[in-house]
């Protein structure tokens, strides 16, 4: 079993894939091709995915049972133990300031405010 997922890859891309691979969903393709045409699809992906990222995963004889690539993606596929894991970059590289910049707000919440002053409901 094979499963390609693209993201913010050309058109064409996906209309070359559905030649050998089935979409179940925008991007997603799962089919069973052979280890060759797996190998030349994947390489048809790398080359002309422009500006988009993509994954593959595979069946292969190892202890997870399957493999992945993946192509222009912050996550990358690392060695550990015999196993592979995915390394995923942290937080605070990723996100370059996303987030509320002046930390958590002040003061009291609804709710507390209510207990404190006996404001009970019912």
């Amino acid at each position: 079993m094979t499963v390609i997922i693209l993201a913010n890859c050309p058109a064409g891309l996906r209309g070359f894939l559905t030649r050998w691979l089935l979409e179940i969903s925008p991007g997603v393709f799962l089919g069973a091709p052979s280890a060759r045409v797996r190998e030349i699809l994947w390489a048809e992906v790398r080359q002309y995915s422009g500006q988009g990222r993509a994954l593959l995963a595979y069946q292969t004889n190892n202890e997870q049972g399957f493999t992945f690539e993946s192509h222009d993606h912050a996550w990358h596929p690392i060695e550990h133990e015999g196993l592979t894991l995915i390394h995923r970059p942290s937080s605070t590289n990723s996100r370059q300031g996303a987030g509320p910049p002046e930390g958590p707000r002040q003061g009291w919440s609804k709710a507390s405010k209510r207990r404190r002053f006996g404001k009970r409901s019912g």
